[in-house]
């Protein structure tokens, strides 16, 4: 049940006898159902406080060049008129074109440090994991609603666990239909860059063999195989298809394969992903993308060190897996101030935040689909919106000091505790 603010009341009772009056209903009772909800918000425009509201805090992040931020003003918005205090962190949305005033403008209460946001907020909605300097910010009981990528890093996992926070990752929250929502909209974003930032990195400029990935009339254009037929890879594909490479697809699922070859743009091959299907494509390759994932696992090794003698030197390798773990033997993560490095003459791209770079887009996506998630629980508490939702439950990874998410547990050899709420 919910209550009515006092300033409201007036405007509530007009709208149910003006609801009445028209339908020919007579109403004896004024209490709140959740109708009336609905027709205050949106024939009157008013927001309904609930008994108990939350404190919601968006802290800038502090990753290398990571310039979006948790939520733009329009899902501030849609927070602030479900009741909620949401506070923004000065300056926190700058990086992707959201200035202070526009969150101010919206109902937010901008707050000058990154403690002060973590110290005030029972919920913190970020893009990125905790780095080093915001672990001793999360405190016991608290609700962090971010990308973590828990399984390859145990000393983030150590640091949430001592916290004793309610860590609810993004890419573990996973429907019954087996989509990952909250991570869709970024892998989306990233295969796209991925062969655009291969393309870049192609030329003999930047380390690369010096080809042009769409070649001209004449000649050739550049091979690209990418390695998993996923959201990532079907982005990666489809651009460099665009741009009139010639374009191998590997997957391990059948079903896929065939969806694949009747979806995909003519110049796009497929090939079921073996190790020794694999070894042949990647000799003649010029851009090899990794974009394989094992949901909150880590990503299989699918390029070894000695399969790098096997490739052309110049070629590019780029793993949009470095999230979790990487699925090249020698990649290591980078970021974009420093994004390439060589081994055995092949150039390696392992940023493991690639929107990060086109943070405008990236933040109006992610909000997209992480709001109405970030809406019910904040309306509801974590609890009662992971029992209503097994959507939401599955992205529970760390909870007050315990590992919730068996893959993890797995990963580093923890103890496993399915949570019963």
């Amino acid at each position: 049940m919910q209550t009515v603010n006092g300033t409201y009341l007036s405007k509530y009772l007009s709208a149910t006898n003006l609801f009445a009056k028209n339908k020919k209903i007579l109403l004896h009772d004024y209490n709140v159902t959740g109708f009336f909800i609905y027709l205050c918000r949106y024939y009157l425009n008013v927001s309904l406080k609930p008994s108990e509201t939350m404190k919601i805090g968006i802290p800038k992040e502090i990753k290398n060049n990571e310039n979006r931020v948790g939520m733009t003003p329009a899902g501030v918005s849609e927070l602030v008129k479900h009741g909620h205090t949401v506070y923004v962190q000065h300056t926190a949305g700058e990086g992707s074109g959201f200035s202070d005033d526009m969150y101010s403008e919206v109902g937010a209460q901008v707050l000058p440090t990154i403690e002060d946001v973590y110290a005030t907020a029972d919920m913190i909605i970020k893009v990125k994991e905790p780095i080093a300097p915001e672990y001793g910010l999360v405190r016991k009981g608290q609700l962090v609603f971010t990308y973590f990528h828990f399984a390859c890093s145990r000393e983030l996992t150590d640091a949430m666990l001592k916290s004793g926070g309610v860590c609810l990752a993004y890419e573990t929250v996973q429907p019954a239909d087996g989509s990952l929502p909250l991570l869709t909209p970024m892998s989306e974003i990233a295969g796209r860059m991925a062969t655009i930032n291969g393309a870049y990195y192609l030329q003999k400029t930047k380390g690369g063999m010096g080809k042009l990935i769409c070649g001209v009339p004449g000649v050739r254009p550049a091979k690209v195989v990418v390695l998993g037929g996923g959201i990532v890879g079907q982005a990666s594909a489809r651009v460099a298809a665009g741009m009139g490479a010639d374009v191998v697809i590997t997957d391990i699922s059948l079903p896929k394969l065939h969806e694949l070859s009747i979806n995909m743009p003519a110049n796009v091959n497929t090939v079921y992903s073996s190790h020794n299907n694999i070894c042949k494509e990647i000799k003649d390759a010029d851009i090899v993308i990794g974009a394989v994932l094992v949901p909150g696992d880590k990503a299989p090794k699918l390029v070894t060190r000695d399969m790098l003698k096997l490739m052309q030197p110049g070629s590019v390798l780029v793993d949009v897996a470095i999230d979790q773990g990487g699925c090249f033997e020698t990649s290591r993560p980078t970021t974009h101030s420093e994004p390439v490095y060589d081994v055995d003459g092949i150039v390696h791209y392992a940023v493991a935040n690639i929107p990060g770079a086109v943070p405008n887009t990236s933040t109006m996506a992610l909000t997209n689909a992480t709001l109405r998630y970030a809406v019910a629980l904040a309306d509801k508490g974590w609890q009662q919106a992971c029992r209503e939702d097994p959507a939401l439950y599955k992205g529970l990874n760390v909870v007050e000091g315990k590992v919730t998410y068996k893959a993890v547990a797995d990963v580093f050899d923890m103890p496993y505790e399915k949570l019963e709420l």
